[in-house]
């Protein structure tokens, strides 16, 4: 409010009172709240209406329950209708209370209003709060992470197997040691038992390959022969059918496991770039909110 003077006559002054806008700050956070809570809350409402709607879908007695690509599919194609929805309406209450004029400033609201509803959105999935809504986001993770790890386990050899298992390997050396300690040098004089006992303590020296590798193939060949009782050509065959065996089953897990992987990292991938793509379409819908609730200029 301003004062003009105009004019003194006695002990009386003559004045003019000219009322002058109040200027508005340009960032008015009680309507960025304002707008926050309302959209916060018009997609928690959104969202309880999805979920009986889908579970009205679902029919196990009947057969008709949708598939679980095509369900994954609508509910995501809703998630995102609901944000544009929760968002616009956000920013459009934020800039109408703050009673901007200028487009500019209430792009500014709108934006501010998704800015902080995606971080409470981040903080409520990472909480305690948000362990169950958070589930899905990491189960990808969680599948990657199990078929990287499977990939490792089925591409070690046996004494890294056991390390993993939190055994020492000096505690199976020993183990070993015991209960072959009565056992004759001589394979044909081995009973069933102590023959199979010897193999298996074999087998991770063959495993490893080399010249180590080749001295457990001998000894292997040497036990076979003794007791089928057949000549020592035939047993290495019969050795070196089964050791191609076993890598063939190798090569297969990991071939296996390593399709997993990719498929599972693909997955992931797919879906940070969509989350992406959904969080710039909230972006742009609450812009548009705010800038369609802008006030017109008093003039």
């Amino acid at each position: 409010m301003a004062t003009n003077v105009t004019g003194v006559s006695g002990n009386y002054v003559a004045a003019d009172t000219i009322q002058t806008p109040r200027v508005l700050p340009r960032l008015s956070w009680g309507a960025i709240f304002a707008g926050v809570v309302l959209a916060v809350a018009v997609q928690v409402l959104l969202s309880i209406l999805g979920t009986g709607i889908g579970l009205s879908m679902v029919d196990p007695v009947e057969g008709t329950t949708p598939g679980a690509a095509g369900f994954g599919i609508g509910a995501g194609l809703y998630w995102l209708i609901t944000t544009v929805v929760a968002l616009g309406a956000g920013g459009y209450a934020a800039a109408r209370v703050s009673g901007v004029t200028e487009r500019f400033d209430a792009l500014v609201h709108g934006l501010v209003v998704w800015g902080v509803t995606l971080i409470l959105t981040i903080y409520l999935l990472t909480s305690a709060v948000g362990g169950i809504i958070g589930g899905a986001f990491r189960t990808v993770g969680t599948v990657a992470s199990a078929a990287g790890s499977t990939v490792g386990a089925a591409a070690r050899a046996a004494p890294t197997a056991a390390s993993v298992a939190g055994i020492d390997q000096s505690d199976i050396r020993q183990e070993a040691a015991d209960y072959l300690s009565d056992a004759p040098s001589d394979p044909a004089q081995m009973t069933p038992e102590q023959a199979q006992k010897e193999v298996a303590k074999e087998l991770p020296a063959l495993a490893r390959g080399g010249a180590e590798g080749q001295r457990a193939e001998s000894r292997i060949v040497d036990i076979v022969a003794a007791q089928r009782k057949i000549s020592r050509p035939e047993a290495q065959a019969q050795v070196t059918q089964a050791k191609q065996r076993f890598v063939d089953t190798k090569n297969q897990a990991v071939a296996t496991a390593k399709s997993a992987a990719d498929t599972a990292a693909g997955a992931a991938s797919k879906t940070s770039f969509i989350l992406v793509l959904a969080l710039l379409v909230g972006a742009g819908a609450a812009a548009f909110g705010a800038t369609a609730a802008t006030r017109r200029r008093v003039r």
